[in-house]
């Protein structure tokens, strides 16, 4: 078994993984975004679960709100933006299937683990 203590601290953080999958934290300060129309995962599924805060997630051109509590699933391929909309900071615990960064936060190539 392995755990991890999840801290919300920085932009982005890899926390805990093994060969076949990983979770990440990400914190996007109010007005702030990531990702774009260039940006997916060709390799990994991501599971993106709200922690705290609201946003926007811009998935092959959809938009879907977020909020605490949110679930949504970016299939490996789609092209994505999320996007912090409130007042506080959005904290999402993302879960990559297979691994789609290395320990650094790097991303990996399709399909390497």
């Amino acid at each position: 078994m392995k755990h991890a203590q999840l801290k919300f601290d920085e932009e982005f953080r890899v926390a805990l993984g093994n060969a076949r999958s990983q979770g990440a934290v990400m914190v996007l300060q109010p007005g702030t975004s990531t990702g774009g129309p260039d940006n997916r995962h060709r390799g990994a599924d991501q599971w993106l679960y709200v922690c705290a805060g609201r946003g926007v997630a811009i998935v092959d051109g959809l938009e879907t709100q977020l909020e605490s509590g949110t679930l949504i699933l970016i299939e490996a391929g789609e092209a994505h933006e999320i996007r912090s909309a409130g007042d506080e900071p959005l904290k999402t615990l993302n879960i990559y299937v297979p691994p789609a960064y290395d320990s650094e936060g790097e991303e990996l190539p399709a399909g390497r683990g």
